[in-house]
């Protein structure tokens, strides 16, 4: 045989033994076979160079990358899912679906939920061509290299790929690999890792993927993204089915379930098992299963209407409750939290918790001395659930909240109607100047490479900077006089700050920290406003006009804007050259035929998306919302409108077809409109 003919044969039966092995858990030879194949073909490469395939088993190891981890923009958002913490919040997401559906789903997806790092993996022609983690769900980190190293990943999909593939998964370490590593670890002397998850996690960013191949991680793939080319997909099920016949590895214990009974059986037998595999799970998710359906109920602007992660209960652990400190935060709220005797809970070592405000401290009534109960919440953030009072000590105080802060000796008072306490010290205070800075540089907002803690404390202690603005005032000279900064690294400071100058309008008024804004919120506030000018002299009617931002948001931004220190700061920044607007969109702006008009889209709409259809609305000045009232203009409904449809209807809202959308946007609303 032709030594091509017998490397594309050993190609295609390693191929075929790795989907065996890795996918299906059903090898049909042994481990000896195997490497008695694989060392064939590496002599084969070898000796031909020429004939060497890019998804050939031998390219998944390379020499270290040399990548540093670069922004990758997903093709579509990889969403966050709202949580139910208890049966009733189940029953709260159902009872929304139901009502936006005007009906219960036929069928429902239950996923093991894996405690690992999410990822989004896109082939080309059935070749692996990037693979990126979730990052903000808009934009992640490449990290092709060393997901290319994972065995349950196929560098090449089977069968008739589609000319463009994406899929998200979760990339997690099997708890027998983890155990085996910490084994590894103790016989050289070495800290053992805490948790799979945050090895898992760490494995995946190493700068060198030979490092990654070591920690014999895996993948599950749950969901599909973008595809090109692809067959006709009613519903998740279906997706799943498909993207294992390609070789992607779908975890068998996931089930389809036809009622919201079946959906809590399949949980209770979750929880009760969960222990018995060989990864982690921190929760269930649970899915619509059909695709018309979940276009039909949509998103928020986080997370899908059509999904939920029931989390699981977290572990309980007892342990001494020794003090009760107060932290200010970047906007001067004042947060109590626990410090206690290392507790390890939920995978992790726990010294500190939150107890998020006095009243909560009271309400549970835990006091410093006391043996307390304590879990991480969600399996996420650690908390003080209870006292155990059969534990508790005589004469034990009841903790009251200082009437000074700490760290600056000013006042703290508890706002009329609020539930934290503030610190009245501004910006004086050292302690919300530090965690404002911070926040103001963190990637979230102003993203600025290199201003993190220990910087931000050099600068505070220099008194270089007291407040954003400064920050854009530095120059290298400054920089230069910080202990452990030297020239390259203080260049690379400032440029990292100049570039900074550039983010979009959103990151800024997240980075501005105010109340009630957080990532999302400022991004939709900003995308709305366009400039910061707009947003700074909008009224409270203004803001809450905007589709998901509630009065307590908007009152929180105008009153932010209304403060004259703020106002001074924001013009500072503006003189830095810190953008201040969204650019224009390219090319000519659209003549504003439906200002004025509110509009909501329901359904499968024909030869366009709904997004596609609301951007073309939005382009032409109306407003897009997503419940119909007494304010829509008009329903525009395609086919399987449901409930929006009724509700129109009962209201006298007129209703267009895809026909009278098309027309709408040529002709304009007047006679359109008019004639219903």
């Amino acid at each position: 045989m032709e030594p091509a003919d017998r490397y594309r044969q050993l190609l295609d039966e390693l191929r075929e033994h790795n989907y065996r092995y890795h996918v299906l858990d059903a090898p049909i030879i042994d481990d000896n076979e195997y490497d008695t194949l694989y060392r064939e073909l590496v002599a084969l490469e070898e000796e031909h160079p020429e004939l060497v395939d890019s998804s050939s088993l031998t390219r998944r190891v390379g020499g270290p990358s040399d990548a540093t981890f670069q922004p990758v923009r997903h093709r579509q958002p990889m969403f966050s899912l709202d949580n139910a913490m208890n049966e009733e919040e189940l029953d709260a997401w159902h009872d929304r679906l139901v009502g936006a559906l005007g009906r219960a789903p036929d069928a429902y997806s239950c996923e093991l939920k894996i405690d690992g790092l999410a990822i989004s993996i896109v082939y080309e022609a059935g070749e692996l061509v990037q693979a990126a983690t979730r990052g903000d769900g808009t934009v992640g980190e490449d990290v092709t290299a060393n997901v290319r190293t994972l065995k349950s990943v196929p560098l090449r999909l089977r069968g008739d790929a589609p000319a463009v593939l994406e899929v998200r998964g979760e990339i997690y370490l099997p708890v027998s690999e983890f155990e085996a590593l910490n084994e590894r670890q103790a016989e050289a002397g070495a800290p053992p890792y805490i948790n799979p998850r945050n090895t898992a996690a760490g494995s995946v960013r190493q700068k060198d993927p030979s490092i990654t191949a070591s920690r014999n991680l895996a993948v599950w793939i749950y969901q599909l993204g973008v595809v090109e080319g692809g067959p006709e997909l009613a519903s998740h099920t279906e997706a799943m089915q498909w993207l294992e016949g390609l070789g992607l590895r779908v975890n068998p214990a996931n089930e389809i379930v036809g009622s919201l009974a079946e959906v809590k059986s399949f949980i209770e037998q979750a929880t009760k098992h969960r222990h018995d595999r060989d990864y982690e799970t921190d929760g269930i998710v649970i899915k619509v299963d059909s695709f018309a359906a979940q276009e039909e109920v949509g998103f928020t602007a986080r997370s899908p209407r059509w999904a939920i992660a029931f989390k699981l209960p977290p572990e309980e652990k007892n342990t001494l409750l020794k003090s009760i400190e107060i932290n200010v935060g970047r906007t001067g709220a004042v947060t109590p939290y626990a410090v206690m005797e290392p507790v390890f809970v939920g995978g992790v070592t726990v010294t500190n918790a939150t107890l998020h405000n006095e009243g909560e401290v009271h309400r549970k009534d835990v006091r410093p001395g006391d043996t307390v109960v304590v879990r991480r919440a969600g399996d996420v953030i650690p908390e003080v659930v209870a006292p155990v009072l059969a534990l508790r000590p005589k004469g034990l105080r009841k903790w009251k909240m200082p009437a000074k802060c700490p760290f600056c000796g000013n006042p703290i008072v508890l706002p009329e109607g609020q539930a934290k306490a503030k610190c009245t010290g501004g910006f004086e205070c050292p302690s919300r100047l530090r965690e404002y800075l911070y926040h103001f540089g963190s990637r979230g907002a102003m993203d600025i490479e290199g201003l993190g803690y220990k910087t931000v404390d050099a600068l505070i202690r220099a008194g270089k900077i007291a407040d954003p603005s400064h920050i854009y005032e530095l120059s290298a000279e400054d920089i230069l006089e910080l202990e452990g900064f030297g020239e390259l690294s203080a260049s690379k400071l400032i440029a990292a700050i100049e570039v900074s100058k550039e983010r979009p309008l959103g990151k800024l008024l997240f980075g501005l920290g105010i109340d009630h804004v957080g990532g999302t919120v400022a991004a939709t506030i900003a995308d709305h406003f366009r400039s910061l000018d707009r947003i700074r002299t909008a009224s409270v009617d203004d803001v809450a006009e905007i589709e998901g931002i509630g009065p307590e948001i908007a009152s929180s931004v105008v009153s932010w804007f209304a403060d004259g220190t703020n106002t001074a700061m924001v013009d500072r920044l503006a003189a830095e050259g810190v953008a201040m607007e969204l650019p224009e969109s390219e090319g000519p702006e659209l003549e504003q035929t439906l200002e004025g008009l509110t509009f909501v889209i329901t359904g499968t709409l024909e030869g366009l998306s709904r997004d596609e259809a609301k951007a073309e609305l939005v382009a032409r000045g109306a407003k897009v919302t997503g419940s119909v009232s007494k304010n829509t203009t008009a329903l525009i409904a395609g086919t399987s409108a449901g409930s929006k449809l009724a509700k129109a209807e009962s209201l006298g809202t007129p209703v267009l077809d895809t026909e009278a959308l098309h027309r709408l946007l040529t002709e304009g609303p007047d006679d359109l409109l008019r004639s219903r």
